[in-house]
């Protein structure tokens, strides 16, 4: 009896020592499986990377082509606004998501106004991607994009071109049928921005205006007094709004606590109140 149990306990031993070393050598061929598919991981989405710079680069030169007159009286225009070099602003410009508005822009018909905001906008750091905690090495710095000013917060400058008529826009015409013009949003007031624009730049230069197309008259024609009138107004319009959001009441926060804690009957509520 003595022998069989001892030859049981020697299969029982035998029996755990294998399926150990049996689990054993799964894990250690699991963890390499998971290592080997994360390091092809990381082998793809350097690949990946590698394309995608690669057909931007393409494409950036594809946009350097087609620049001619027209552009470059644009990003003039910018450069002098903004205080960036040509060059700068070429680079920005080529490699933007929505270039394809520019050649809008230009086209008979095409769009009314063409907008650039120069402000900070969260850059991630080359390093970034490959760490969980990519949002952490986020930075804001200064760019030049192209924007419909729908999607993106305005808080720095803003760079504007608006066609003054629907004329296709050429190399010989842009200067005279676009119209270019800057304003800021000085800690992202954007009222002050405007009131500043209309009352220290358009008012004044509308008001030397001396040639107003078919209105012979020019300033002594009751529409031009009127239309001017409503412009000032509008500026004492926006005037008054943005010192009412400066100058808005400020509840203090008040600790209820204190009050209410000792409250225990009617006339504790009546006595409080």
């Amino acid at each position: 009896t003595e022998s069989k149990y001892h030859r049981r306990g020697e299969n029982l031993k035998t029996g755990s020592t294998e399926l150990g070393s049996a689990v054993t050598e799964s894990s250690l061929t699991a963890v390499l499986s998971a290592s080997t598919s994360v390091k092809k991981s990381i082998a793809l989405s350097s690949e990946s990377r590698k394309a995608v710079a690669k057909q931007a680069k393409v494409t950036e030169e594809e946009r350097r082509a087609q620049i001619d007159g027209r552009h470059k009286y644009l990003i003039s225009r910018l450069a002098d606004g903004i205080d960036l070099s040509e060059q700068q602003v070429e680079e920005a410009i080529i490699s933007d998501d929505k270039f394809q508005l520019i050649e809008q822009f230009f086209v008979p018909s095409g769009l009314k106004k063409l907008l650039f905001f120069y402000q900070d906008v969260l850059q991630q750091k080359s390093n970034a991607s490959l760490r969980s905690d990519a949002s952490m090495n986020s930075l804001p710095q200064k760019k030049l994009f192209i924007t419909t000013g729908s999607t993106e917060n305005f808080t720095g400058a803003c760079a504007f071109f608006l066609r003054t008529s629907d004329e296709v826009i050429t190399a010989s015409n842009v200067s005279q049928k676009v119209n270019f013009g800057m304003f800021d949003c000085p800690n992202g007031n954007t009222l002050q921005g405007l009131e500043y624009l209309l009352s220290q730049i358009m008012i004044p230069a509308l008001k030397s205006q001396q040639n107003w197309g078919a209105v012979k008259e020019g300033l002594k024609n009751s529409q031009i007094q009127d239309f001017l009138y409503a412009v000032d107004k509008f500026v004492g319009t926006l005037s008054s709004s943005r010192q009412n959001i400066e100058d808005k009441i400020q509840l203090t926060k008040v600790d209820i606590d204190i009050y209410v804690s000792n409250l225990q009957n009617p006339s504790d509520y009546i006595t409080a109140g």
